[in-house]
């Protein structure tokens, strides 16, 4: 939705929560409007010469903790209450701001009987959440309150429920979703397709090793491993707000790469994290299917290869960390960074020179870019970085452009057939769909 304002995403929030399993109170709408309104304009203050980040959580203080697990996890929520409430309001949270990082907590907010908001306190622990949003921890506890609304950038407001983005607010757009290009359509495939050499290392890894396993079992995991790779890639990329671009190629016709280099670190660590993972499943498996068979002694065996491959799992994850890091640094030197399709890195600051342009590009609003739903745009309206890409991949069929702006927006190019297709609002945290939102009565 364009020309949006922060009541239309109080409506479509509502109408999300309206369909919810949740048992709590729903607030009423102009709850919502007065405090996505305060969040909104607190979004274009700043506070000692730097802009404001901050996550708030709607939370009732009478009884913040409603349902809480039988068995609690060591680095679970908690809420810590302030002696006084404070009210909410744009200096607060302006001021709050500063002692409140979004990486690691977020202001307890509430109302009372008249519909006034307030900060009662804080919740701890949510860097834990932002590490599983940013696929760099497997698994998450279930989160506090109603659900956050995060300040990502001037006037861009995240509403998330639980791992579900419910609706992102960017300035005046309203975006209800992000496209999963990266695991639904044409970039899936072409993603799929680069992981191969992924797919034959791993084949021929469990007919050696675990000769039980079968490859079909670990399909899915394998491919979704260089998704997730990419995805943290372009995420770290974001936190530069310097604005980059990848490009996916077997070509090395015109691209005049500044800084040239074979770097293959990151391939070569993601195929040892997927071997790692599978060897301390395997371990797993066989001291779990023994202890269940009542057995009293597990072979000692067992034990070290389970110890030493989850060890050596986190450690690669570490290894794979430092390489996304190197190479996100990467882009903030003008230029492109190019991968061949086994995604080695061949350099960066690749200028393209290709100049040929489609008279049209096409706009996808789904990820499978079916043609029916296909927008026309003039490729002019762009960016010298977009326009660039534009012509590389329409001059290059096969090769896959990926464009950070230095607001944070995410774009994919690539040509099917006589068309280039241009994908945008594309998805690259690890959001769930939530298990109390009912999907029969919502189809969006």
């Amino acid at each position: 939705m364009n020309n949006a304002k922060p009541k239309d995403l109080a409506l479509h929030v509502l109408e999300k929560l309206q369909h919810s399993n949740l048992l709590l109170p729903i607030p009423p709408v102009t709850v919502l409007e007065e405090l996505f309104d305060l969040i909104f304009f607190a979004s274009m203050r700043t506070e000692e010469g730097e802009l404001i980040k901050v996550t708030v959580t709607l939370i009732d203080p009478a009884d913040p903790d409603p349902k809480p697990p039988r068995k609690t996890v060591h680095e679970r929520w908690s809420s810590i209450k302030f002696e006084t409430p404070i009210e909410l309001s744009i200096k607060a949270l302006v001021k709050l701001s500063k002692a409140s990082d979004p990486s690691s907590t977020s202001l307890a907010v509430y109302y009372d009987d008249q519909g006034r908001l307030f900060i009662w306190g804080m919740i701890d622990q949510a860097l834990h959440y932002q590490s599983f949003l940013n696929y760099e921890t497997e698994s998450g506890s279930e989160q506090p309150g109603l659900f956050q609304a995060t300040i990502s950038d001037i006037g861009t407001l995240d509403i998330l429920f639980d791992y579900e983005l419910l609706a992102t607010l960017k300035q005046n757009v309203l975006v209800p979703r992000y496209l999963d290009v990266f695991t639904i359509g044409p970039v899936s495939k072409i993603l799929r397709a680069n992981a191969l050499y992924l797919r034959s290392d791993i084949k021929s890894f469990l007919s050696t090793a675990h000769a039980g396993e079968s490859f079909e079992e670990w399909e899915t995991f394998v491919d979704g491993l260089w998704i997730q790779t990419l995805s943290r890639l372009l995420l770290r990329i974001q936190k530069y707000h310097h604005g980059g671009a990848i490009l996916i190629t077997e070509q090395t016709r015109d691209v005049d790469m500044k800084y040239k280099l074979s770097y293959g670190r990151l391939k070569d660590s993601v195929s040892k994290y997927a071997k790692e993972t599978i060897n301390n499943y395997v371990a797993e498996s066989l001291i779990d299917a023994h202890i269940n068979a009542g057995k009293k002694v597990i072979s000692k065996d067992w034990y070290i290869e389970e110890s030493r491959s989850l060890l050596a799992k986190q450690g690669i994850a570490d290894e794979i960390k430092g390489c996304i890091s190197f190479l996100a640094s990467h882009t903030c030197v003008d230029g492109v960074l190019v991968f061949a399709t086994h995604m080695v890195s061949r350099g960066f600051g690749g200028v393209l020179k290709a100049r040929k342009m489609p008279g049209k590009i096409f706009v996808s609003p789904t990820a499978t870019a079916t043609p029916k739903s296909l927008v026309p745009a003039d490729p002019k309206h762009f960016g010298t970085r977009h326009r660039s890409m534009i012509a590389y991949c329409w001059n290059y069929p096969g090769s896959l452009g990926l464009v950070v702006s230095q607001d944070g927006d995410i774009r994919a190019f690539y040509r099917i057939e006589e068309k280039l297709i241009m994908w945008e609002n594309i998805k690259t945290q690890q959001f769930l769909k939530s298990r109390k939102l009912k999907r029969a009565t919502n189809a969006s």
